[in-house]
């Protein structure tokens, strides 16, 4: 693998589901440095206090019989609403010039999701995709991490 080349003004987006971290090279290509830009963070709520219905049910279209319906699963709903906010950031940033290069690190589960939500401008601007979740660690460790 060859060594990963970020330059001046690209922004690393470090994500999962519940946290975003974007994060812009200070540095030059050859000694990165990495600063904060913006943290995005939503609550991850109990899921009654997301969605409190029962499960649904539909009648057979014979006989008495009812039958539930899979309860939604409202965790999996607001991961995808903050990745379709962060998407749109993305595309903001791109299309006014803060930036004019991405690189998205993400867990595999949080990048399959934003994928479709990336804009024609942010998949032109997209340098690399990492399927690794690393929103946790301090960032002189996640520069460590896509440096190696």
């Amino acid at each position: 693998m060859t060594k990963m080349k970020i330059g001046t003004g690209d922004w690393i987006v470090v994500c999962d589901g519940r946290k975003a971290l974007i994060l812009e090279n200070c540095g030059d290509c050859l000694f990165p440095n990495l600063r904060t830009r913006e943290v995005r963070e939503h609550p991850d709520l109990s899921t009654p206090a997301q969605g409190s219905d029962a499960p649904g049910r539909v009648r057979q279209s014979t006989g008495a019989a009812l039958s539930s319906v899979e309860q939604t699963d409202w965790h999996d709903e607001s991961e995808r609403a903050f990745l379709k906010r962060l998407a749109d950031r993305l595309d903001t940033a791109v299309t006014s010039g803060e930036t004019s290069a991405v690189t998205m690190v993400a867990s595999p589960r949080a990048l399959g999701m934003i994928r479709s939500d990336y804009s024609t401008a942010v998949r032109s601007a997209l340098q690399s995709e990492i399927a690794k979740d690393l929103v946790k660690l301090p960032i002189y460790e996640i520069e460590k991490q896509l440096l190696a």
